[in-house]
């Protein structure tokens, strides 16, 4: 059985849904009350899109709301993971905030915590029992749609490990690596690299897990259409773009992401539905 806290979002289309209430109280505290009888020792999967912390404060709820029913068998399922790019100490007085996050869901005892594609290997190691769902199948959908002769393009060097993981999957595909840097104290990126002098027109894919604002992918458009190259697409797992897609629009030719975050009924970007990609 499955409990989907997000009514818009049903990762696991085959598993029997369990009906729920949940509301926020006029103090500001969330709360939810298990409609569905359930029999003693049914597996359940809850999913939930974080992108609050009253969102990480209901799926805490269910798990103890399900506990007190006698579900022992647990699992979650947190497709963007929250604070994943909070994954070190850059500067004094700054928390290690996805080791908060992981800690807590440690102390449920749940029997699998699946995230999909975490933005570092951090994450999955600090959570008991994880399973980390790649995004082979989603940008194996999107490919379906683009040319052949394209290249995978990994963005900066934490990208580079799970685009040749990517690459090995896909048995074909061309990997161009490039770079940039970033100014820990203020944010700010520049000196973006293409390793490559001469892209001869080929059609490039860069592939990443986020877009927030989109300052990477558009430093490196530049530098890719300065190198040569052809028509330019974007797939990133997770859209949260926080400063619209109207500029990336305009550089890209298409856009590609999915459910992970929230829903994206712009028509400049195509999103893949998780019920259809998670095998």
């Amino acid at each position: 059985m499955i409990l989907n806290l997000d009514p818009h979002f049903n990762p696991f289309p085959e598993s029997q849904p369990i009906e729920f209430e949940a509301f926020t109280f006029s103090g500001g505290e969330p709360h939810i009350k298990i409609k569905s009888e359930i029999p003693v020792g049914t597996e359940i999967t809850i999913s939930h899109r974080l992108n609050s912390f009253n969102d990480f404060g209901l799926l805490l709820l269910a798990i103890d709301a399900l506990k007190r029913m006698e579900c022992s068998d647990l699992n979650v399922f947190i497709p963007y993971f929250p604070a994943a790019r909070q994954d070190r100490v850059m500067i004094a007085g700054e928390p290690l905030t996805v080791k908060v996050y992981t800690d807590i869901l440690n102390q449920q005892g749940l029997k699998k915590v699946m995230i999909y594609d975490p933005h570092s290997e951090v994450c999955s190691a600090l959570l008991n029992n994880c399973k980390v769902v790649s995004n082979h199948t989603f940008i194996e959908s999107v490919l379906k749609e683009l040319p052949d002769d394209l290249l995978l393009v990994a963005p900066d060097g934490g990208a580079l490990k799970k685009i040749h993981q990517l690459a090995f999957y896909l048995k074909k595909y061309e990997v161009l690596e490039c770079s940039k840097s970033r100014d820990v104290a203020t944010g700010k990126l520049s000196g973006f690299k293409v390793n490559e002098e001469n892209l001869k027109q080929k059609p490039c894919l860069i592939v990443d897990d986020i877009c927030d604002g989109g300052g990477t992918f558009l430093g490196l458009a530049k530098e890719l259409k300065r190198k040569n190259a052809g028509d330019l697409y974007l797939a990133v797992s997770h859209g949260i773009f926080s400063k619209g897609v109207n500029e990336l629009a305009g550089v890209f030719d298409k856009i590609f992401t999915t459910d992970s975050v929230k829903e994206n009924d712009s028509d400049q970007v195509v999103q893949k539905k998780l019920g259809k990609l998670i095998l």
